[in-house]
C-alpha cells in the first residue's frame, strides 16, 4: 500500500500529522505542495473522492483574497482554483493507493488508524 501526505514543510498541522504516522509506523511519502503541485487531474480525482468544501483552506490568505464569488463557487470552479494555487488546498491531505481518503488532521484517533493505517 502506498500512502502519500501532501502539504508544505513548515505547516504545524502537517508536522503533527507526520509525527502520528512515524509513531505508528505507517510508512508515507510527504510530497510539498509548494514545490511539487499536484495537476489538474489529480484534484478532481480528490474533489470527486471528498467534495470541494472538506478540501479548502479557509485559514489561508489565498482563501481569503478570493472574495464573496468563491462563496457561490462549483466543484468545477474550486478544481480550478485549488490547480493555480495549491495553497488553497486544506492541509495535509492524505491519499492512499491513488485515491484521496482524509483531508486534514482532526479526525479522532480511531478513525485515523482505519483509514491511514495498511
Amino acid at each position: 500500500m502506498a500512502l502519500q501526505v501532501y502539504g508544505i514543510p513548515n505547516c504545524g498541522t502537517c508536522k503533527k500529522a507526520m509525527a502520528w504516522l512515524e509513531r505508528h509506523g505507517i510508512v508515507y511519502d510527504f510530497i510539498d505542495t509548494k514545490t511539487a503541485p499536484p495537476d489538474r487531474e489529480m484534484i478532481e480525482d480528490w474533489v470527486t473522492a471528498l467534495g470541494s468544501k472538506p478540501m479548502r483552506n479557509t485559514s489561508g490568505l489565498s482563501y481569503r483574497a478570493l472574495g464573496e464569488a468563491k462563496k457561490t463557487w462549483s466543484d468545477t470552479q474550486w478544481i480550478d482554483a485549488f490547480a493555480q494555487d495549491a495553497m488553497l488546498l486544506k492541509r495535509p491531505l492524505f491519499v492512499k493507493d491513488g485515491t484521496a481518503v482524509l483531508v486534514g488532521f482532526r479526525a479522532a484517533e480511531a478513525v485515523l488508524q482505519a483509514t491511514l493505517a495498511e
